[in-house]
């Protein structure tokens, strides 16, 4: 992913108003982020924990989509698998809602999904993070393909969010 600029994150969102988009809070260390590495750029929210946002390049441009994570509960202590890069976590995992863009959303529509809940997702398909023991199950897929295999599931999800 190339590096983005903070004007072009807040400009990238399709399922929340321009105001929205102005007020959220955008990570201050953009430039020391590890771009080469990202397939989407995510975050939380660390003035509201229950937010989380993510940036994929999608046909060229970038996409941002703002998420709504569940909060902490007895459920996540048992061992769940994201839905974009397939690496389990014991409590890793968060379910992720995203408001519909455009019409669909303001009428309450959204899509959910089960997403790692650092938004680490590249980092760990690349073995750059650890997410602990029998986190990536075996497989015979090279790297460049899991990360294909990433990159599709992410788009499938901004699709859902922007269709």
């Amino acid at each position: 992913m190339r590096p983005l600029t903070e004007r072009e994150i807040r400009a990238a969102f399709v399922n929340c108003t321009k105001g929205e988009a102005k007020r959220l809070s955008v990570p201050r260390d953009l430039g020391e982020r590890p771009w080469e590495d990202l397939d989407f750029f995510g975050w939380r929210d660390p003035q509201a924990p229950d937010r989380a946002y993510l940036v994929a390049d999608v046909d060229g441009r970038p996409v941002a989509v703002a998420l709504r994570g569940t909060g902490a509960g007895s459920w996540q202590t048992r061992r769940s698998m994201c839905s974009l890069c397939l690496t389990t976590h014991t409590g890793g995992v968060s379910l992720m809602v995203a408001a519909r863009a455009g019409r669909a959303g303001q009428q309450g529509n959204s899509v959910g999904a089960y997403i790692c809940s650092d938004l680490a997702c590249p980092l760990y398909v690349r073995g750059k993070k650890d997410a602990g023991v029998g986190a990536r199950l075996p497989e015979s897929l090279t790297l460049e393909q899991k990360i294909e295999r990433t990159v599709a599931n992410l788009r499938a999800f901004v699709a859902k969010v922007t269709a």
